[in-house]
């Protein structure tokens, strides 16, 4: 690699994390979702009620490159029928526990190792990630001590900006105070994670075969990556 870069942006679902289908762990998800919401219904009935409902909402948040914060989300697009009050001393968790009722999610084989090597060597790190629920990331990287590695962490949840815009990629490269070009972005999905990135200028883009994509992908001069890993580590060999 001929250039030095200076910072990092990490992907999470598919990329830094990936979900596992533990199905009791999902099950309690479930269940624990609509206690929360305080609902009568049973829990599974509950649930997909709350699935169907989601779907309008995930059309216009990959439409409009935008996302909810907790409160909207729960208030006026999944629980607009529930308590208003109670929805909003509980949001945060609701959203928690339907993510956990997704998948059970851990750091990727090589993560950690990636991240404190990459920070040992002076990048500057960064999260830049698509999901709902606002306090999930934060209470991870605390939980797993990881959150003193990382200068930035963009969520779409919290600036309410999807990608693929590329004002996502701007707002987390102002916070770290690095310019584009001197960025590399590491995630798992061509055609969300690139096109963005590339736009905003990001001045390296490597891909990560995830173990939890199902189909081959191919790839096109618009959307080609600069380097392509199929073991996160690999990226301490591209970024030196």
């Amino acid at each position: 690699m001929d250039q030095q870069y200076r910072a990092v942006f990490f992907d999470l679902g598919g990329t830094l994390r990936i979900a596992l289908q533990d199905e009791p762990y999902l099950r309690h998800a479930r269940r624990k979702l609509a206690e929360i919401a305080g609902t009568e219904l049973p829990y599974e009935a509950f649930y997909q009620i709350v699935e169907e409902r989601y779907e309008p909402y995930r059309k216009w948040a990959l439409g409009e490159y935008k996302e909810s914060g907790d409160e909207e989300l729960w208030c006026k697009w999944l629980l607009p029928d529930y308590d208003p009050v109670r929805i909003r001393q509980v949001c945060h968790e609701l959203s928690f526990q339907y993510r956990q009722s997704k998948g059970r999610r851990v750091v990727v084989d090589g993560g950690a190792e990636v991240i404190r090597g990459l920070h040992s060597r002076g990048y500057k790190l960064g999260i830049i990630s698509n999901l709902i629920g606002e306090h999930e990331v934060p209470d991870w990287l605390e939980e797993d001590g990881l959150d003193s590695y990382f200068d930035t962490v963009i969520l779409s949840s919290v600036c309410h900006m999807r990608k693929p815009c590329s004002e996502i990629y701007e707002l987390a490269c102002r916070e770290i105070g690095v310019e584009p070009k001197d960025c590399v972005s590491v995630a798992d999905n061509i055609k969300r994670d690139i096109a963005g990135a590339k736009k905003a200028g990001i001045g390296c883009n490597i891909i990560f075969r995830s173990p939890e994509k199902k189909h081959p992908v191919e790839f096109t001069e618009e959307n080609r990556p600069d380097y392509v890993v199929e073991d996160f580590r690999e990226i301490l060999n591209i970024l030196t």
